[in-house]
Formats: structure tokens, C-alpha cells, sequence
């Protein structure tokens, strides 16, 4: 992995609706890292898989308002996002390269 400045994948971006119930998305798998920007008040728990998976609030916390980079594996090609029960935000996913 390169450990440079984040590079946006221009274009790759996307805005997903995040509630109580996972949902997922289709992510490049050959992207290395991923940018996930909260846009809105509460927490969104995040799952990066190679398949269908479920995210839970015990996977990796997106706290309200935040941006953070983490890499990723190949192949893998799925993110799943849920916030606490009763809770919304919404989630902006970007790939990228480097940090």
C-alpha cells in the first residue's frame, strides 16, 4: 500500500442513506482505500467484505459529523452501513488511493 495522500477516485463517489436497518453498497474492488465522510448527527458502523454481509454496531464507527480514510483488501467489493437503532444519517463514500 502506498502511504501517501489520499487520491480521490473522482467520480466514484456516492451518497447512501444510513438507518437502523444494514444496507450495502457496491464498492470497486480494486480501490485500496476509502474516504467516509458523516454527513449527518449520528453514528454510522461501517463492514467492508468480499460478499454480502451485515453491518452491526460492533463493526467500525463513523462518529456524526466525521471523515476518516481506511484501507481496504481486494477483492473486496461491499460495504455495509447501519446506524443505532432509531437513529439516520447519511454516509459519502469515495475510493481512493493512499491515506
Amino acid at each position: 500500500m502506498e502511504l501517501t495522500t489520499f487520491k480521490p477516485g473522482y467520480g466514484t463517489g456516492s451518497l447512501n442513506a444510513v438507518t437502523d436497518a444494514s444496507s450495502s453498497v457496491s464498492i470497486p474492488e480494486n480501490a485500496r482505500s476509502l474516504v467516509l465522510s458523516n454527513l449527518g448527527s449520528s453514528t454510522v458502523w461501517v463492514r467492508v467484505t468480499d460478499g454480502a454481509s451485515t453491518a452491526t454496531t460492533s463493526d467500525y464507527p463513523v462518529l456524526a459529523s466525521q471523515q476518516v480514510s481506511i484501507a481496504k483488501g481486494r477483492p473486496q467489493g461491499t460495504l455495509s452501513m447501519v446506524c443505532n437503532t432509531g437513529d439516520s444519517s447519511t454516509l459519502h463514500v469515495i475510493v481512493g488511493e493512499g491515506f
